[in-house]
Formats: structure tokens, C-alpha cells, sequence
């Protein structure tokens, strides 16, 4: 089952020739979802060979044009290919409103409904759930107010063990019954708990996306073991200052968050322009939590499975 992340735009407000404004595609077992829509986002979604119409969630951090001025254009394109299913977006409710007026300026004859979720960007909440993902929101620290998202795989059913259906002589109603989490009971009157039953083979994977923001004590316990985060490292550390004013983050400042929060593996990205050689970050980033890597437009990271139990496999 895939749970992959495309990078579709690595760098900050100011695009480069070889770097798109802010925007990733996250696939769940073939469901796509897309964090951020900076502009250009539908020509990456062209060039990477990603779904167009099979994205019905965008979820967005903040109202800043490097991460939402591609959804119009997007909207539009999705119009023209005669998109039919709801389009749910989720974002700072400032920006409704400017959403709106442009879909209905820019859209003729609109072929699906576009339909605005509130976020609060100031709260840690459960804000959508379907049968592959969980995704709550993550208070960030911003010069407007911000927020990222946590995905999580959603928990699946246990597997049964082999040798008990066997043993047991279990029918369809009795596998039904165990993976629903009953236990077992014998014609002798006899229970068999059903952890004796079952076995997780895997655990739920998980993501964490978080730009932009100043560095955050708080972030690291809201992203305590995901598998993959993404943290904005705008600056190298010599711009520490310049980086608290504008409400972002140093290289060194994501890799200190990664470490703390013990996460698998830290992509870093929202690079500003000014910089030439990205290799800066990564050495920067590396020096506190091995474990980094930098974000380029057109990569995909991959989350394996975190294996619990395959001797009943």
C-alpha cells in the first residue's frame, strides 16, 4: 500500500527556474491529497504525471500568495476537463471569501462545487477523516496565522493468525467477528481473547507538513515520531535574525525540531532564492539530525511500512 510525498514546488515566495513556490501531493493508497497550491501547481501536477481529477482535498497553510495563488488557476483547469466530484478545500478563513469571488470571476458555468472548510489555525483538531488517512492540524508560528497538518494512516482492522483458522475451523462470520475485535467463544463455553487471535503486522504511517513558521518548542511534541516531516528552512543559521523577523525558520532550526521529536526522516525546503547551493542546508541540517535530506521539485519520498509482527504471515 503507498504512502508517498511528491515535492511539487521546493522554494519560498520568490520562484526559480528550477524551483516552484510551495506545494506537495501526498498519495494514500492511491488517494492523492494536496498540501499548499503556490503558483504553477497544475503545470506540476501535469509534469510529475499526478491525477488532476483525482484530488478532492487541498488543504492549505496560510493565506501568503507563494502558497495559494495556484488554485485558481487549477480550479479553472479542473472546469475545463469537466470535473464533476466536490472540490473540498481547507484553510484560514480569511481566505474564503478571496477564493470565492475569484472562482466565480475566472469559472464559467462551474461543472463541480468548490466547498471552503474553516480552519482554526490556533487549535490542535481532527479536521478530516476518510478510511485511508486521519489529518488534524498543527499550530504554527507565523507573521499571519498558519497552520500545518498532520497525516496519519488510518488504523487498519488486525490480521488474523493462520493456525487459528484452521484449529478453530472459523467460518466467515467468525474472521468478521475477530477482526471487529470479539473474542472467540467454543462450543464448550471456552473464550479466546482475541489478542490471542489476531496480530498487527504493521503500524499506521504518518506525515507531518509545517511551513512557514519560527522555530517551535511546541511543534516538536505535535510531531513527536512521525515517520516524515516537512519543515521549512527558509534561511541558513547566519540568518537567525532575518528569519525571526519574517516569521520563518533556519536549516539548523527544522533539524533541531526532528531530533527532539525523534521523527524517521526530515526533508527540508522553502528555500529562499538568495541562496545558489541548496548542499548548504542539508550540511547545516546534518550536523544536528543525520537523518535530513532537501526537497527538489519532481522528487517523491517514500514512507515504508514500520513492520510490528510477520511470523503469522
Amino acid at each position: 500500500m503507498t504512502f508517498s510525498v511528491t515535492i511539487l514546488g521546493s522554494s519560498s515566495a520568490l520562484p526559480t527556474s528550477k524551483r516552484f513556490p510551495s506545494a506537495h501531493v501526498l498519495n494514500v493508497h492511491e488517494r492523492f491529497y494536496l498540501i499548499d497550491c503556490g503558483e504553477g501547481t497544475q503545470i506540476q501536477l501535469r509534469k510529475y504525471h499526478l491525477p488532476l481529477n483525482r484530488i478532492n482535498n487541498i488543504f492549505l497553510t496560510h493565506s501568503h500568495g507563494d502558497h495559494v495563488l495556484g488554485i485558481f488557476g487549477l480550479i479553472s483547469t479542473l472546469n475545463l476537463l469537466g470535473r464533476t466530484n466536490d472540490l473540498h478545500i481547507y484553510g484560514i478563513a480569511d481566505f474564503e471569501d478571496l477564493l470565492m469571488q475569484n472562482v466565480k470571476f475566472f469559472t464559467d458555468k462551474p461543472s463541480f462545487k468548490v466547498i471552503y472548510h474553516a480552519v482554526d489555525p490556533f487549535k490542535v483538531e481532527e479536521i478530516y477523516t476518510d478510511k485511508h488517512v486521519v489529518v488534524t492540524t498543527i499550530p504554527l508560528r507565523h507573521r499571519v496565522p498558519a497552520v500545518g497538518y498532520l497525516f496519519r494512516e488510518a488504523p487498519k482492522q488486525p490480521n488474523i493468525r493462520k493456525d487459528i483458522i484452521s484449529k478453530y475451523n472459523l467460518s466467515i462470520a467468525d474472521i468478521v467477528s475477530i477482526k471487529n475485535g470479539h473474542d472467540l467463544a467454543l462450543p464448550n463455553g471456552d473464550i479466546i481473547p482475541n489478542s490471542e487471535l489476531t496480530y498487527i503486522h504493521s503500524q499506521p504511517r504518518s506525515y507531518a507538513y509545517c511551513s512557514d513558521t519560527l522555530y517551535s518548542e511546541r511543534l516538536v511534541g505535535l510531531v513527536k515520531g512521525v515517520d516524515l516531516l516537512y519543515h521549512e528552512a527558509t534561511f541558513l543559521h547566519s540568518e537567525l535574525e532575518l528569519a525571526r523577523k519574517t516569521g520563518h525558520s533556519t536549516a539548523l532550526q527544522a533539524a533541531t525540531v526532528a531530533l527532539k521529536a525523534n521523527v524517521g526522516k526530515l526533508i527540508l525546503g522553502h528555500f529562499s532564492s538568495r541562496y545558489k547551493d541548496i548542499q548548504l542546508f542539508l550540511n547545516e541540517a546534518k550536523s544536528v539530525f543525520q537523518n535530513s535530506y532537501v526537497a527538489n521539485d519532481g522528487d517523491t519520498i517514500q514512507v515504508s511500512p514500520k513492520i510490528v509482527d510477520s511470523q503469522f504471515d
